[in-house]
């Protein structure tokens, strides 16, 4: 696999405060990566460098060979990285259908593109409340909206932060399958998850963050088979 993103020595502040330490990270084409470590350990602040909402003070960000860490976050997007933030951010004034065509570009002329149809096939629940504004959905439904408008721009890698966070078990579930069709699509996806286990199912391989740097990098099979690591950096041993 060649590498589609790479996070090179990173450093990132919150004005005087800085936050990353030299941070560095891979994501190949067609890979799943997660990003993983206790709260306040700067997986967010990663994912706004990428993004470009939080431009590092120092080192390299190269997404399909080409430099982007001085780039706006618009033009990062349109390059080809679509994130899903935590919190959801929805339109809460648009219904289902206005947030999701008002995302729709193909810059890249895929030949197999994430259509309007093809994002309900995913989630079929948006279907259903198509004439239905962002405000009048359910958490679950709201996160599966911003995966799907995220889709909708067709990006060659996807990033979602929290991607179950604060959903009733019956729909994270239902969030992990629509996850794990998006990883037999071919599609590159860095997730951040409190689930260890479930995004040990999903991913090829996996980073912990502590303190700003990264602590431990290892694939599915390492990390199972790692109780100090799940237990010293996460705080599990077998499930969560």
């Amino acid at each position: 696999m060649s590498a589609l993103l790479e996070l090179d020595a990173i450093d990132a502040h919150y004005g005087v405060s800085q936050v990353l330490f030299g941070l560095s990270l891979t994501i190949n084409a067609g890979e799943i990566v997660t990003l993983m470590g206790r709260n306040g350990m700067g997986k967010t602040t990663t994912v706004r460098a990428i993004t470009g909402l939080t431009p590092p003070m120092r080192g390299r960000i190269i997404f399909h060979g080409q430099r982007i860490e001085t780039r706006t976050p618009d033009a990062i997007a349109r390059a080809g990285i679509a994130l899903v933030p935590e919190g959801r951010q929805i339109f809460p004034n648009l219904s289902v259908r206005e947030n999701l065509v008002a995302f729709a570009a193909n810059r890249r002329a895929a030949s197999v593109a994430w259509s309007f149809d093809r994002v309900l096939a995913l989630f079929p629940r948006l279907s259903e409340r198509l004439g239905n504004l962002g405000a009048q959905l359910s958490g679950g439904e709201q996160q599966m909206l911003a995966i799907g408008r995220a889709l909708m721009t067709n990006p060659q890698l996807l990033i979602i932060d929290e991607a179950t966070e604060g959903l009733a078990p019956m729909v994270r579930e239902e969030i992990w399958r629509c996850l794990g069709e998006l990883r037999v699509s071919g599609l590159a996806l860095l997730v951040i998850d409190k689930h260890v286990h479930r995004l040990a199912k999903l991913a090829q391989r996996h980073y912990i963050l502590e303190g700003g740097k990264i602590a431990w990098s290892g694939s599915s099979a390492q990390l199972a088979a790692d109780t100090d690591v799940r237990q010293h950096y996460l705080g599990v041993s077998q499930r969560s």
